[in-house]
């Protein structure tokens, strides 16, 4: 049975006035291990392309900040818009960025599969990453030249030893809310960690992104050009900080 279902009133992504955010003392520093040892492959999903992770075991793990235990790595993955002037999901202070990369994981010490913890709303805590242009980043230029691997839909091809952990910027103080997917079926599980450093991606590089396919090899191509959701509605949550100044 689904208990964590999309009832409209804690969706994903959001519009955050930084002017409201409510810094939490309480909330503690990331304490992030990602270990290289456990990236698997690079798959073309349709929509988007997975960086998938072995989560099998507790090696690739996320705990602290907002959370309470320890998340599993599952996969990341980037959402983007047709153009640099759009792209991102979550949108600060009206501010749209160019793409944004969110990191998965789930709350293995509750639930025995990520499918189940996907059914509840401490189930899974994922990581949003803005992404600006600026100059071309190494770290992504290797997903990058694995993309025309996987170009169709349904491709897959093996990424060994990818340091996930070269992605994420200096700063890791962040914003953090409760709500959901962002793709169907939306379902309300996830605890939001926004960071508030964006990391620098060259437009040469985000246009590989538009390059792939949500078709399959023996269908028409058609590109991905962009697959991010519009901001929902906030209602009644409240938007927290880990630090007294947000940055932007």
């Amino acid at each position: 049975e689904v208990c964590c279902t999309n009832k409209n009133d804690h969706q994903s992504p959001i519009n955050s006035c930084t002017k409201k955010a409510r810094h939490d003392p309480i909330l503690k520093p990331l304490n992030i291990q990602y270990d290289s040892k456990t990236s698997k492959r690079i798959v073309n999903m349709g929509h988007c392309f997975n960086v998938e992770f072995d989560d099998t075991a507790d090696i690739s793990v996320l705990n602290d900040g907002p959370l309470t235990g320890k998340y599993r790595l599952r996969q990341f993955h980037f959402h983007w818009g047709s153009t640099d002037a759009d792209g991102s999901e979550h949108v600060i202070d009206g501010k749209v960025y160019p793409a944004e990369l969110h990191i998965v994981h789930w709350n293995f010490h509750r639930y025995p599969t990520f499918e189940e913890a996907a059914k509840h709303p401490d189930g899974l805590a994922d990581i949003g990453v803005h992404l600006k242009i600026g100059e071309k980043k190494t770290v992504l230029q290797t997903i990058i030249d694995n993309l025309g691997q996987v170009k169709p839909k349904g491709k897959e091809h093996m990424l060994i030893k990818y340091k996930l952990s070269s992605l994420l910027p200096k700063d890791l103080n962040y914003w953090t809310y409760t709500g959901s997917l962002t793709t169907e079926p939306y379902f309300e599980c996830v605890t939001w960690i926004v960071l508030q450093q964006a990391i620098p991606i060259s437009s040469a590089q985000l246009t590989q992104f538009r390059g792939l396919l949500c078709k399959a090899e023996n269908e028409k191509p058609v590109p991905i050009l962009e697959n991010h959701r519009r901001v929902q509605r906030l209602p009644d949550r409240v938007v927290r900080s880990s630090c007294t100044v947000n940055h932007k």
